[in-house]
């Protein structure tokens, strides 16, 4: 029985007088089509859980996490930890919120309506940045799934090969400014919508997108895509990284403990097992389809168990990784000045290997 059972613990909620409007230098790039009615569905599991478990969950400590976007298999190891009950195991009654098109992470739990949110590396630094004193805790994705991608069989190897192509992105996203910068890139850029008609149309286009879901959309309308990581670019940044803030942090550093053991033990469980996994993501977003929901799974391996993930586990994060990021956004002018890196994250809720 986990030490948080039985406690009268009760959230102290985080205020900030005003909220500063972050403007993400990443724009979620899947499952725009999918996610109709998502969010509903999303709450309506969450009640009848809440329902069915009254008897159970009166010692447990009520906790809400705000995915990044619609429920996909991107957070799978957060609703396998769900699933599985392993929140419920560590003290937790959990409710997870799936966010969306407008809504902010960063907002949501710095003011205290979440207690944890899903967000990367720029995220988190811009934030401090702005004065909002948000702490990643765990880096699920180890490489970013976010890529350029362009149509098979183009002679595209390395980032100055996109030289004089047309390139639709999110206006200002920091991995592109960086990418002009460091390759010094002649393109002609076009807003990135979600909607891949236009880069579909046209042959020698790349567009920026998820290597974990828009090649298998685009493929079954008859297109196939290659693609480049952005990390590849060295613009590298952890996908997906649970954070908090440093009240939750400094006042109930249990709570932190449990929750990140308890999914990171979900991640584990995802790895070999998303199968079992899939049906429950989809009582949250019932529009993603089993062959999407798969692809995704698999594609997003290497990105989570590789890399320093494969020696230290799940959601290590480096103090050189931090330090690398904010350098390029201060010199991209998208940070004020110098942060002290270890500030914006810790590994101490982490399961030791």
């Amino acid at each position: 029985m986990s030490f948080l059972r039985g406690q009268a613990v009760k959230w102290k909620r985080y205020g900030v007088a005003s909220l500063i409007i972050l403007t993400s230098v990443s724009v979620a790039a899947c499952g725009n089509d999918e996610n109709e009615g998502a969010t509903a569905e999303a709450d309506e599991v969450n009640n009848t859980e809440e329902g069915s478990n009254d008897s159970t969950t009166e010692d447990l400590i009520e906790v809400e996490q705000l995915t990044n976007w619609y429920a996909q298999a991107e957070q799978g190891g957060q609703f396998a930890a769900h699933m599985q009950g392993f929140y419920e195991d560590a003290g937790l009654d959990m409710t997870i919120q799936a966010g969306g098109g407008g809504v902010s992470n960063t907002q949501l739990v710095a003011s205290g309506q979440v207690d944890f949110g899903m967000g990367s590396t720029d995220e988190i630094l811009m934030a401090r940045n702005d004065g909002i004193p948000l702490v990643a805790i765990a880096g699920i994705f180890q490489q970013s799934p976010q890529a350029l991608m362009f149509h098979e069989g183009q002679d595209i190897e390395e980032f100055t090969d996109l030289n004089g192509r047309d390139v639709y992105v999110s206006p200002g996203a920091g991995f592109f400014e960086y990418m002009k910068s460091e390759f010094d890139l002649d393109v002609n850029e076009y807003s990135y919508t979600g909607d891949s008609t236009m880069f579909m149309e046209n042959e020698e286009a790349v567009s920026q997108s998820y290597m974990t879901s828009e090649p298998f959309n685009l493929a079954n309308e008859g297109v196939e895509v290659d693609w480049l990581l952005n990390g590849e670019s060295g613009f590298e940044v952890y996908g997906n990284l649970l954070f908090t803030t440093e009240q939750m942090i400094e006042e109930q550093p249990e709570v932190v403990q449990a929750y990140v053991e308890a999914s990171i033990e979900g991640w584990n469980f995802y790895k070999d097992n998303h199968e079992e996994v899939i049906p429950f993501i989809q009582e949250y977003n019932p529009e993603m389809s089993t062959e999407q929901l798969e692809y995704s799974a698999e594609a997003l391996q290497p990105l989570v168990y590789g890399y320093e993930a494969e020696e230290h586990g799940v959601g290590y994060m480096t103090e050189d990784h931090w330090q690398n990021l904010m350098e390029i956004l201060l010199d991209l002018e998208l940070l004020n000045e110098e942060l002290d890196v270890t500030e914006a994250f810790t590994t101490e809720f982490l399961p030791e290997q």
